[in-house]
């Protein structure tokens, strides 16, 4: 499975197997040990350092349900009227066909996946980047895109990647690829990261967006799973990035969120009441591309440590006042 996609998750991996993550886990330890693959954070990838990229094909089935939450929370970050970037990727098409229904909506993209899940969205405006198709992920990409880009100015951006560290922020393995993104984020004055937590600690050749841009993190609750994650969220946290973790379990992306008018993004996390929980503005307004976000608010409620799928959040994090979405 590492040989034809370049990537697995752990979980996937479990799946088909049909046996726990801790056995796997510890095939993986083994295998790693004679050379056959390199151990990432949540998964695996060939050996030789820097993750290859799997085809759209591949990455449509890798952390579906994870991609799926992300792009939950991420859509309650969208208001009504907003103007946004939105990058190339199966975590960013999630995040698309959930925007199709914000009112007043225009998306500026280089992705044929986003644009064909906003398609017919009556209300959203979509405005393609030029550029050369690469096929292997539908985006467009080069100096078409680029400069298509220049002089344009939206509230936020919402990319994603190849991996992403404290170290040297997100990364993608082309360079085509990567020129672009880092257009796309110059041109928001909110740069939120879409990656769920197969990526994290994950590292590839071209840096996309360095940690100082990000303003924010969009990942899941397992994120919080692993030791060696969750010090990559306490690293990133150090940096100024707002961390957000989207709840696992939700119900399907059609009853969540609700954009309505004044009341802000409306999460549900479980069948039942409602709870709406307004995503608080940045202080002192948005950020510029480059600036760092004082501290870090946590998307749920502010009443100790939640826990997560392995239990509570390390202490550390509940300092930060990191907390699951709701």
């Amino acid at each position: 499975m590492v040989r034809a996609n370049g990537a697995v998750s752990l979980r996937e991996l479990a799946r088909v197997v049909q046996t726990s993550e801790v056995t796997v886990r510890r095939d993986v330890r083994a295998l790693e040990a004679e050379g056959l693959l390199d151990r990432r954070h949540g998964g695996a990838v060939l050996p030789g350092g820097f993750s290859r990229e799997p085809g759209y094909p591949q990455k449509t089935h890798l952390s579906a349900a994870e991609k799926s939450a992300i792009a939950d929370l991420a859509a309650g970050l969208v208001e009504e009227g907003d103007a946004v970037v939105v990058g190339a990727g199966t975590t960013t098409q999630e995040l698309a066909r959930r925007l199709a229904r914000v009112p007043g909506l225009t998306v500026v993209t280089n992705s044929l996946l986003v644009a064909q899940a906003l398609a017919h969205a009556n209300r959203v405006e979509v405005v393609m980047t030029g550029g050369t198709l690469r096929g292997s992920n539908y985006a467009l990409v080069g100096s078409g895109a680029e400069q298509s880009l220049h002089g344009l100015r939206v509230t936020k951006a919402f990319v994603s990647g190849s991996g992403l560290t404290a170290e040297r922020g997100l990364s993608t393995t082309n360079m085509l690829s990567a020129s672009v993104d880092r257009a796309l984020v110059q041109s928001a004055a909110e740069v939120i990261i879409l990656a769920d937590h197969t990526k994290l600690g994950a590292d590839s050749m071209f840096q996309t967006v360095p940690t100082e841009t990000i303003t924010r993190l969009v990942t899941d609750e397992h994120a919080t799973a692993d030791d060696t994650t969750a010090r990559e969220l306490d690293a990133l946290a150090d940096c100024g990035v707002q961390i957000d973790l989207a709840p696992l379990g939700a119900p399907p992306s059609g009853d969540a969120p609700v954009h309505g008018t004044g009341s802000g993004p409306v999460h549900q996390t479980q069948p039942g009441p409602m709870a709406r929980r307004p995503v608080p503005p940045p202080p002192g307004g948005a950020p510029l591309p480059g600036q760092r976000r004082p501290g870090v608010h946590g998307h749920g409620p502010g009443h100790g440590g939640p826990a997560g799928p392995g239990g509570p959040l390390p202490a550390r994090l509940a300092e930060l006042g990191l907390q699951r979405g709701r």
